[in-house]
């Protein structure tokens, strides 16, 4: 069966349609362009604001025109990564999507369910003709997945909504009420090079095969970093290792999955280094085997050695201060039970053509800690002298346990399922927080079908699961509250 076949077809034709545009942040022109021409056939009021925001607009079904004005939003860019031996061009093609038993997947891609899935469900109550609801507010956002600029530039005066639903929350049975805020920190550091001392061999040595994911969700699941552990062996070499290139991660707000580095040692110490590296991926495998079930090391003889490497004191520099860096949980709530409250993820390293350069980003529901946790980054780099830049701060969205259309779900989730929903803050940025600043006196919440792996190749969308994510979203438009 083909997805845009799966039921409901409300949501996966119109995913389907969606997963057909390329649409990498800060790329969004041909989404934009796509969603502007979905509303416009529909004769529905579409417009852009200045960042690319679309705003969509649908009058009341008869009878429910006295009814609150429902914000419906969702992000309209996706996060672009591939595994290493996947050919694919994000810039040029559609996302390639299987149905696997009870779950949608990509080949060897990012799936875009996140938030694909919310917004091929506005699309699909913006396109109805049969289902009963309020005035709708259709808010797609641009490029959330890497600064969140288009609710950061959001122009409040298009909306007159007093309720948004957010469609960005990835387990069935969980509204969400609050999320972490985050930002970034990247440095620079321009290293010294020296010319390769004669008689060495070089190596190229990969890491592959870690499961990644979303580094707020997934960071206390205990994954491998690529970055870490590439800088573990470096770092613990018993012998001499001279650094020509360091290559691993991706993105931003993903859990680097792959890492490379090009090293030349002794040519005496040939046989000893590749037995370490053999022994290091042992040592890794079982550390964290009941969670990386496919992580690879391969080593292999380059068939060129480059004329210069990093130098040895720039060297020792860039090793000492990635070994040092914190990366993962760095406090849990204790307001919350079993929420972290601030973390950190070592996102990206490139240590090539005389720079050393590295892109993390922290994120807290708390903005003291979170100042903390970014200054903890920072003064590591401080101390080999690189340069920082701390950037794209967004505020956390503060859990609010009395909101009106929290007690309205809640109660409708238990008598609709006959079970507790899970109300609880999320570790993920999820826009609210910041369209909370430019609309404060709108009521709002998150919720959405089970998705897995987001951030990474891996990524799935569970097929029941987005029918009963739809079926509840349809009863609480029917239940939205009176003006």
């Amino acid at each position: 069966m083909e997805v845009k076949d799966l039921k409901p077809t409300a949501i996966w034709a119109n995913f389907a349609a969606l997963n057909a545009v390329p649409r990498p942040s800060k790329k969004e022109e041909r989404v934009i362009q796509f969603m502007v021409d979905f509303g416009k056939e529909l004769g529905l009021h579409t417009q852009t604001d200045k960042i690319g925001n679309i705003i969509i607009k649908k009058a009341a079904t008869p009878g429910m025109e006295d009814r609150q004005t429902v914000i419906l939003q969702s992000h309209v860019d996706m996060v672009h990564q591939k595994n290493a031996d996947t050919v694919f061009d994000f810039d040029s093609e559609g996302i390639r999507m299987i149905v696997d038993g009870d779950w949608v997947k990509a080949e060897g891609t990012t799936l875009g369910a996140d938030n694909g899935i919310g917004v091929a469900t506005i699309m699909g109550l913006l396109a109805s003709t049969d289902i009963p609801h309020p005035a709708l507010e259709a808010m797609f956002t641009v490029d959330e997945e890497t600064g969140m600029t288009g609710a950061m530039e959001l122009e409040p005066e298009y909306y007159d909504g007093k309720i948004l639903l957010n469609l960005d929350t990835e387990d069935d049975d969980e509204l969400s009420i609050g999320c972490a805020g985050g930002i970034d920190t990247n440095t620079s550091y321009a290293y010294a090079s020296e010319d390769t001392p004669t008689d060495v061999v070089t190596f190229v040595i990969k890491l592959r095969g870690l499961m990644g994911g979303h580094s707020g969700m997934d960071i206390d699941k205990g994954r491998g970093n690529a970055n870490k552990l590439m800088t573990r062996v470096l770092y613990d070499a018993p012998v001499d290792v001279l650094l020509h290139e360091f290559d691993g991660g991706s993105l931003r707000n993903a859990i680097p999955r792959e890492a490379t580095a090009i090293v030349s040692v002794p040519s005496i110490h040939k046989d000893t280094f590749e037995a370490y590296v053999k022994e290091q991926e042992s040592t890794f495998k079982g550390e964290f085997s009941p969670i990386e079930k496919n992580m690879s090391f391969s080593i292999e003889v380059s068939g060129s050695t480059p004329k210069t490497c990093v130098s040895v004191a720039d060297q020792a520099k860039i090793l000492s201060v990635l070994y040092s860096l914190h990366n993962g949980v760095f406090k849990m709530s204790l307001n919350f039970d079993d929420l972290v409250e601030t973390s950190s993820s070592l996102a990206r390293v490139l240590v090539k053509d005389g720079n050393f350069g590295t892109q993390s980003l922290q994120r807290s529901s708390v903005e003291s800690t979170k100042t903390d946790v970014a200054n903890t980054i920072k003064a590591a780099f401080e101390l080999i002298g690189a340069d920082i830049e701390q950037t794209g701060d967004y505020p956390g969205w503060e859990p609010n346990p009395y909101s009106p259309i929290l007690n309205i779900m809640a109660q409708m989730y238990r008598e609709k399922f006959n079970e507790e929903p899970q109300i609880k803050a999320c570790h993920a940025g999820l826009e609210c927080g910041i369209l909370g600043k430019h609309l404060p006196d709108v009521d709002m919440i998150s919720f959405g079908p089970n998705i897995r792996h987001a951030h990474s190749p891996d990524e799935c969308v569970q097929i029941s699961s987005v029918q009963k994510f739809w079926e509840f979203l349809l009863d609480v438009l029917k239940e939205t509250p009176k003006k």
